[in-house]
């Protein structure tokens, strides 16, 4: 069985405002600047998503080769990235999308939406407009594509925890109706007198709630906001994912995830809640290695500052999906292959084009049982989702 971790499908121009409550309607707007389409979040333009409408794309895959050896002839992004397609229905409804899973050989896949990455970090100082919105966006999802479509496609809807409250009444209802993992952005976590870690003991009763539910956590890449922070080297901007920037590739570069997972370690969550299961998607898997020797040096020199082995405590709870260009073997030898989870990021162009290539990609003399594990045994087993296709 083939379980892929990290596909994304296209959400349509009403899909953040279709279910959005009338005393938030100007929150999420469209506007038209120079014949191109652009999304307007309280009343700014934002460039994060260039074409938010999605109805012209990248194709699949067609940064990888990029990602595996670079640029050494120096190509513009726009170069790389080569000519666009129109989106096909494959990326935007259910059943197109099950027919293409039957051509690439994908028998089931987490599903994430695409333009939900841009909405907390524009919200941060309004709680409660997240939560609107977010909770607008389930709905569409539900409707769209269900949370479970024919135990196959399991789109994770988003969950915020900023008004604790909310984010348990909004856990409850997506399970409710039949969510098997839930998205949450590895980032602090905004509130009414500023953000937060969600490490601190005020959010047990939502990882509680994560807990009773059996439920996944799944943290995807997104806009963490950290903009903010090399901004005091280069001014005020936003987070541009599609116009890459060597001063923020290194600065920001994994800070997100492995500040995510040091606050998750650190701040005790995985020691109250062995039980919990956190999945880190599309953030690649070279943070692992360091993060751990930095955790092991602090536990050294910090040993009464942590309630058990904080090492141990991550590689019980963390599972990790490496980009294919990572050295796995070494993740496996860190981390053990049977928390080691295949995602291709189809149909993005950072992704792979053929979603099953990534096999090829692992290391040599593997078992078959470990590279099914890796393929789709393991997703299976944290999600609760039967193994058989």
């Amino acid at each position: 069985m083939v379980f892929d971790s990290d596909n994304h499908l296209y959400e349509t121009r009403d899909s953040l405002t279709k279910h959005l409550p009338d005393r938030y309607r100007g929150a999420i707007d469209y506007v038209d600047v120079r014949g191109r389409t652009k999304i307007v979040v309280r009343g700014q333009i934002s460039e994060y998503i260039p074409n938010p409408t999605f109805d012209v794309v990248a194709r699949p895959g067609a940064q990888e080769d990029y990602f595996r050896n670079g640029n050494p002839e120096g190509k513009s992004y726009r170069e790389i990235v080569g000519e666009p397609m129109r989106a096909i229905p494959a990326f935007r409804e259910p059943e197109p999308r099950i027919a293409l899973m039957d051509e690439l050989g994908v028998d089931k896949t987490l599903m994430f939406p695409t333009l939900a990455s841009l909405v907390e970090e524009r919200m941060r100082d309004d709680p409660e407009l997240i939560h609107a919105v977010v909770h607008a966006l389930n709905e569409w999802m539900y409707e769209t594509w269900s949370f479970n479509h024919v135990d196959r496609i399991f789109t994770t809807p988003v969950i915020s925890p900023c008004i604790v409250e909310r984010g348990i009444e909004e856990l409850e209802w997506c399970v409710e109706r039949g969510a098997k993992a839930v998205l949450i952005r590895p980032a602090p976590v905004p509130g009414f007198r500023g953000s937060r870690s969600f490490g601190f003991e005020e959010f047990d009763p939502f990882w509680q709630a994560v807990v009773d539910a059996d439920v996944l956590v799944a943290m995807h890449a997104s806009d963490s906001g950290y903009a903010r922070y090399t901004a005091d080297w280069t001014g005020p901007q936003e987070m541009l994912p599609f116009r890459p920037d060597a001063f923020r590739m290194m600065t920001a570069g994994k800070r997100p995830i492995e500040d995510t997972m040091a606050a998750l370690v650190c701040h005790g969550v995985l020691t109250r809640f062995p039980q919990l299961r956190v999945a880190a998607v599309e953030n690649g898997g070279d943070w692992v290695v360091p993060f751990l020797d930095h955790l092991e040096d602090t536990y050294r020199k910090m040993p009464h500052a942590f309630d058990e082995d904080p090492i141990a405590a991550f590689k019980r709870n963390i599972w990790v999906n490496p980009f294919h260009e990572d050295d796995i073997a070494e993740l496996i030898e860190v981390l053990g292959a049977d928390h080691i989870l295949f995602g291709s990021d189809y149909p993005h162009p950072e992704g792979l084009a053929e979603p099953c290539s990534y096999v090829d990609h692992l290391p040599p003399g593997l078992s078959d049982d470990v590279v099914a594990g890796i393929m789709g045994g393991n997703l299976a087993e944290i999600m609760r989702v039967p193994v058989a296709v």
